[in-house]
């Protein structure tokens, strides 16, 4: 069966103009020729699958009714916007999806005029699209109009309430969409899940108010200070009336829903009423994640981001894992039980992030000691501050290009304190295919200068493992842990518990031409180097882990220091301002004068692919390592 036929009318959707062209009664088919292509796609392209599945038809009505890139469509996270990817001329090229070259896993800018804003991160197109209303009305583009596409999720983050604030008191016309499907990556928590779940209002109630609103425009009796009164009135009469207060209504914005969010014709229908209302507006829909494909709408925190399946079973495709090394976040999980068996101060906290961190293991054991605080970074720091200034000892677990958000909260909140608050910045380093957005490239660069804190970062399993321990025990202040996304390399990691001596770092191996001092996972790439170099250039190699970025191991680094006159050092972050620099600010300091390569993330933003091929882009591979040293060694001659 060609494309063609297969899509009969999707193959002739190039851009939303050619969408706007088919009646509207034929809509729905066009919603399952997209869900369809979503679901052939990722079958054997992995992505993220249940938020664009869950928004196939909303975003059919959204490119329907509205004339983006004119109009400004911000999605919030992404997750969501393969549909809006394929609808907007990236069709055929989608099977490129989050590869080295291709597609963008979320939307960007860069990518097509119709990305609006940059995603990846939640929480942020509320005050983005603001900002774009307010521009467009500033700049004389008044006909312009400006959405912002925000799931329920999404909505527990702070930014969000500091971009409702905002437009509540701020002229603008925007348009929010609450996509509420009780879902963020896991089930959504909170007060704002239980609120929406209620939240309802009548289409009567908002047909009979939006006529007497135009009857009162037309007759000049609704300026902005008379609405601002009659929308006051108004909604405390409702609140009385209905015994439910609208909190969206409390700020003076205008609230439409809750409506069914895979009824394609009603969403046309309401979002052609209500685009040109003034003033800022929310229109709730509830949608379920996953929609249309059985298997996702069933366990849909595993169909988040399911990896390859068989499209006609349902059916996972996994490689098998038995007898292989665990992955960083089982480690955590798993040890962190384990302390927590023994010792009844500690307590786990996660943004939204349970599975994923591997956090529900003490979830389903115990769980009235682990806390899932919903997409709130910084609230889930200082939460675990205000718990450790009264005696628990919270393991924050938090994804490290997420942790970038909580940064004054770690400072503010923890290190002037000195709380014994376990930082655990898992998913650091090149993450591969979510690109960019969610690289952990700069937490070490950034921790870095703040006082009180101890960072540190285990080669392996076992080290992740004796870190955590260590971070448990009495009078260790502010402990910062990161490590990788994937697997490590010791399949028999459950070691006995061993304190490690903070700041103590460790000779791996002796040498004499070169020393080669690492931090982290990445050591173990350095191992297969050195050998390598070894016995091609027939000399020797030293090579130290150094364990501990903060504080540093002095007595380590000045045996380097006056033995060696060539020293490489290897990161898995941001070459500005980390562990390479830490190592020439200690050389400087201290009038030692050795050449210091630094090998790691450069001063760039990287983009999707393959860790192997990010790292090849990066100059942090094993063959760019190999040639640094061949490099060194002419020098040397």
């Amino acid at each position: 069966m060609s494309h063609s036929t297969k899509y009969h009318l999707l193959s002739t959707i190039n851009s939303p103009k050619e969408l706007k062209k088919i009646s509207v009664d034929k809509l729905p088919e066009v919603c399952k020729e997209l869900r369809q292509k979503i679901l052939e796609e990722l079958s054997r392209n992995p992505g993220h699958l249940g938020s664009s599945l869950g928004t196939v038809e909303l975003t059919v009505a959204l490119h329907y009714v509205f004339d983006a890139p004119y109009d400004k469509l911000v999605w919030d996270v992404g997750h969501q916007a393969y549909g809006h990817k394929i609808i907007t001329g990236r069709r055929d090229a989608f099977s490129t999806n989050r590869k080295l070259g291709g597609i963008r896993p979320f939307p960007a800018p860069e990518e097509s005029e119709y990305d609006a804003f940059t995603g990846g991160h939640a929480s942020n197109s509320i005050s983005a699209a603001l900002g774009m209303a307010v521009a467009a009305r500033m700049t004389g583009e008044s006909k312009r109009k400006t959405v912002a596409i925000i799931g329920d999720g999404a909505m527990s983050g702070g930014l969000a309430f500091e971009g409702l604030n905002n437009a509540a008191s701020t002229p603008n016309n925007l348009l929010i969409v609450l996509n509420d499907n009780n879902m963020a990556i896991d089930r959504s928590v909170g007060g704002m899940k239980e609120y929406l779940i209620n939240l309802n209002t009548t289409s009567g109630y908002n047909r009979i108010r939006y006529k007497l609103a135009r009857k009162l425009s037309q007759w000049g009796w609704l300026d902005e200070k008379m609405r601002g009164r009659i929308l006051r009135f108004n909604n405390s009469l409702k609140a009385a009336m209905s015994d439910q207060q609208n909190v969206f209504e409390g700020m003076n914005i205008r609230y439409f829903g809750p409506i069914d969010g895979h009824d394609v014709h009603n969403l046309v229908r309401v979002l052609d009423a209500i685009k040109e209302m003034e003033g800022p507006k929310l229109l709730h829909i509830h949608t379920v994640k996953g929609h249309g494909y059985a298997p996702a709408e069933q366990s849909a925190t595993l169909w988040h981001a399911p990896g390859m399946f068989d499209l006609e079973t349902g059916k996972r495709i996994t490689s098998e894992t038995q007898g292989m090394p665990p992955l960083f976040q089982q480690v955590f999980g798993e040890t962190l039980l384990e302390l927590a068996r023994t010792n009844p101060r500690i307590v786990g906290v996660t943004p939204a992030m349970p599975t994923g961190c591997s956090m529900n293991i003490l979830m389903n054991e115990m769980p009235d000691r682990a806390f899932d605080v919903g997409i709130a970074e910084g609230h889930a720091v200082t939460f675990s501050a205000g718990m450790a200034k009264d005696g628990l000892l919270p393991f924050c677990n938090i994804y490290s290009s997420f942790a970038q958000r909580s940064y004054d909260n770690i400072i503010h909140d923890v290190a002037i304190s000195e709380l014994n608050v376990v930082l655990c910045l898992d998913r650091a380093g090149l993450v591969g295919e979510d690109g960019p957005t969610h690289h952990g490239a700069f937490d070490l660069a950034a921790l870095r200068p703040i006082p009180h804190l101890t960072i540190a970062s285990p080669m392996n399993e076992p080290e992740l493992r004796n870190l955590m321990y260590t971070a448990s025990l009495p009078n260790k202040g502010a402990f910062v842990i990161r490590y990788p996304r994937g697997r490590g390399v010791t399949p028999n990691w459950k070691c006995p518990f061993e304190e490690i001596p903070v700041g103590k770092g460790r000779k791996l191996k002796e040498g004499k031409e070169i020393a080669i001092i690492t931090l982290g996972p990445i050591g173990n790439m350095a191992q297969k180097v050195i050998s390598q170099a070894e016995a091609e250039h027939n000399i020797t190699i030293a090579h130290y882990d150094l364990r501990f970025l903060k504080p540093l191991d002095e007595e380590l680094l000045h045996e380097v220091g006056k033995q060696f006159k060539h020293i490489l050092t290897l990161e898995d972050g941001i070459i500005t301002g980390g562990m390479g620099s830490a190592v020439l600010e200690f050389m400087s300091d201290h009038g030692y004068t050795p050449h210091i390569y630094r090998l790691g993330i450069p001063d760039k933003f990287i983009p999707h692919g393959t860790i192997s091929q990010l790292q090849e882009i990066c100059g942090m591979d094993e063959k760019t390592i190999c040639e640094t040293i061949r490099s060194i060694l002419e020098k040397k001659e």
